[in-house]
């Protein structure tokens, strides 16, 4: 664990995956066959997490493409606006587009439709990994969903291969997503493979049966604690999370919140549990960091837009 503490204090982060552009129905509880009027805010499980870092005082980067198009542009503006470091975020020309999620803000039946026929996310490469240095960083953390298709696969194998040889750590987010892969098997054994790989371990109670071949997820967890990584987490949505560590493990609840919409809570959690970490905050209080981030990003509207500094989550910490 000593590790864990060394590297997470240098407070530098790479978030590898896809960012793009969330078009929010307006005012908040219409639906989108009834909407006139749209708010946009940036999305994605990355920039979302890259966002949460930068929130909180973290010195955060995106390694991803964007189509060269006025959404890409929109999105890379969005991305600096909220202090997330733009330099590996690479324009790609052609065919090819930035996400476009049309969603709602509505607690209970949120629609969202996404758009991600040729997801520009996908076209990331091992150039483009090749040109960051890990060496500084505290962690690479990598999204699931960027393993999902090639040639991005194979750059964020090779992003893991290269920050663990530079001494940073290796964050994975599960982040399974159905509709971006060829089969539940490859997505399967593709992400069990970074999740060997990797130092910390962050997904859900379906993403561990995933891994686990649809059998036992919780026990997967806690072999990972055991024997490859330094730090699981077993999220289990309503019922808080689960914590491994090789020596311990213990059980987290939620903040009852008035949640606004159910999106955004996993990234918030990320990016507020690794902020905590970098801090140097004990595991538990980390993971309490997490949630507590989490009920704040659900409590607003928009993703990035909810996601709290660091003043806004102390003071949510003091009154809950």
């Amino acid at each position: 664990m000593q590790r864990l503490w060394h590297r997470m204090r240098l407070g530098r982060f790479v978030v590898l995956g896809r960012v793009g552009m969330d078009l929010y129905a307006d005012p908040p509880g219409t639906r989108i066959e009834d909407a006139a009027h749209y708010v946009s805010a940036i999305g994605g499980s990355a920039g979302n997490i890259a966002v949460a870092l930068a929130r909180q005082g973290m010195e955060a980067g995106l390694l991803s493409c964007l189509s060269d198009d006025a959404v890409g542009r929109y999105c890379r503006g969005e991305l600096a606006r909220y202090g997330v470091g733009t330099a590996h975020v690479r324009l790609v020309a052609g065919g090819v587009r930035t996400s476009l999620a049309v969603t709602e803000t509505r607690a209970k039946g949120c629609q969202t439709v996404l758009y991600r026929n040729g997801a520009a996310d996908f076209d990331l490469t091992e150039a483009d990994v090749a040109a960051v240095d890990f060496a500084p960083l505290a962690a690479l953390v990598v999204t699931g969903t960027a393993l999902a298709a090639e040639p991005s696969r194979r750059a964020a194998m090779m992003a893991i291969d290269r920050a663990r040889h530079a001494g940073a750590l290796v964050v994975f987010d599960i982040d399974y997503r159905a509709y971006s892969w060829a089969s539940r098997n490859q997505a399967a054994e593709t992400c069990l493979i970074a999740a060997d790989q990797a130092d910390v371990v962050v997904g859900n109670d379906e993403e561990f049966a995933l891994l686990a071949g649809d059998t036992d997820g919780l026990a997967l967890a806690r072999h990972m604690a055991r024997e490859t990584a330094l730090l699981v987490v077993y999220k289990q949505g309503a019922a808080g999370s689960m914590t491994f560590t090789g020596d311990f493990g213990f059980t987290t609840g939620i903040y009852p919140v008035a949640a606004q919409k159910p999106t955004g809570a996993g990234d918030g959690f990320m990016g507020g549990l690794l902020a905590g970490l970098a801090r140097g905050h004990t595991i538990d209080a980390a993971i309490r960091r997490g949630s507590a981030t989490a009920a704040i990003v659900v409590s607003g509207i928009g993703c990035a837009p909810a996601s709290p500094d660091e003043a806004m989550l102390e003071t949510f910490l003091a009154q809950h």
